[in-house]
């Protein structure tokens, strides 16, 4: 286990666990996400459907999170009111549980195994999106990257689990 994992991985054993509440994909670049009740996350690619899939096997951010939590943070910080997960670009959208305990954890969701890489920053494109200042907005709250590291089904509703190993 390297390092960041174990940091973390030590605290985690009380971690409640979250989830699954949306998902969707982006069929191509730029284009509108589409919201889908399952989809086959497939080990080194991403989701099914998504172009994310089609770009460079292996890479850390093949599919991407937000929680509930931080998109009412955006709601606050924007004064917009329910903000749909599809317009923050995000692939899955979870709650009740902190994205930032299972950075650089294995978790997973429904049959998938995943391990969360990185931060996933807000890209200019959320100030068209949601106006300017929404960048700052998200700051904090743009929730993780993931690189999906077993294949599966995953669903509406499913559990997201944090992996902790012995």
């Amino acid at each position: 286990m390297n390092s960041q994992r174990q940091i973390l991985a030590r605290h985690l054993k009380w971690l409640a666990d979250g989830e699954l509440c949306w998902i969707g994909i982006r069929p191509g670049h730029k284009q509108a996400m589409v919201e889908l009740p399952q989809v086959l996350a497939i080990e080194n690619q991403g989701l099914q459907g998504d172009h994310r899939c089609q770009k460079t096997p292996g890479s850390g951010r093949q599919v991407t999170l937000i929680s509930t939590e931080y998109i009412q943070q955006i709601e606050h910080f924007t004064g917009i009111d329910a903000i749909h997960p599809a317009r923050l670009r995000r692939n899955l959208l979870v709650s009740n549980i902190n994205l930032m305990a299972i950075r650089h954890q294995r978790f997973s969701i429904g049959e998938a195994l995943f391990e969360a890489t990185a931060l996933c920053h807000p890209c200019s494109r959320m100030e068209k999106e949601l106006g300017a200042g929404a960048v700052a907005a998200m700051l904090g709250h743009g929730g993780l990257c993931a690189k999906i590291i077993k294949t599966g089904w995953i669903k509406k509703h499913d559990i997201l689990h944090v992996i902790l190993d012995d």
